[in-house]
């Protein structure tokens, strides 16, 4: 009777330790996570900035009869750079296109998730094709004057998702939206051949985050 007493005993006891460890293991994982979130806060993390490198416009074609339709080849060159010297940032999977005039003139590129580090650069330069992409007959006459006057202002826009990244810990999605004025003048039709058109970019990049 004793033994079995003594086996129940040392059942109990074994059973409390592991309850304790567990309880032990888990309170302190929360504790480093609290830590490094209250780090995250405190740190602050500046968005990263964007610079629009350069616009090469190799076909650019405008229906001059309804329905109006644009048709556009090109390729962008987009930098970036962390400002953060504790803090990375996760790119989840971005959307790249141009817009005239708040209209969609290319389809989305969709670029690859990727990691910058602390102060690091990031470039991509990814295509960007329409084929007779529709247009409002409003957007058609602000174009048809653009194409008089010689510049036509477009934007190079990016959305997506992105993370901080502290250590090991990883913040919840924030929505990324990125706005790159461009423009691209028809005067240098002349001297860049009848399809390469040079485009400039008017201003810094605007960055937003929300959440």
């Amino acid at each position: 009777m004793s033994e079995k007493i003594a086996s129940v005993n040392v059942g109990c006891i074994s059973s409390r330790k592991l309850k304790w460890f567990a309880w032990g293991t888990g309170g302190l994982i929360v504790f480093i996570g609290l830590l490094v979130f209250v780090v995250f806060l405190v740190l602050h993390p500046s968005k990263p900035s964007f610079n629009l490198e350069d616009v090469t416009v190799y076909q650019f074609n405008v229906s001059k009869a309804p329905p109006y339709a644009i048709t556009i080849i090109m390729q962008v060159t987009l930098s970036s750079r962390n400002p953060n010297s504790r803090i990375g940032v996760d790119y989840q999977p971005l959307h790249v296109y141009a817009t005239y005039r708040d209209q969609q003139i290319t389809m989305a590129y969709l670029l690859p998730p990727t990691y910058q580090g602390h102060k690091e650069p990031v470039v991509w330069s990814p295509p960007l094709t329409g084929y007779d992409m529709p247009i409002s007959p409003y957007s058609q006459q602000s174009l048809d004057q653009d194409w008089h006057t010689g510049v036509v202002l477009m934007n190079i826009k990016l959305q997506g998702d992105v993370k901080w990244k502290v250590g090991t810990w990883i913040s919840p999605k924030y929505h990324l939206y990125v706005h790159c004025p461009a423009n691209i003048r028809l005067g240098d039709l002349n001297n860049g051949g009848p399809n390469l058109i040079k485009g400039q970019p008017v201003d810094n990049c605007d960055v937003e985050i929300a959440s």
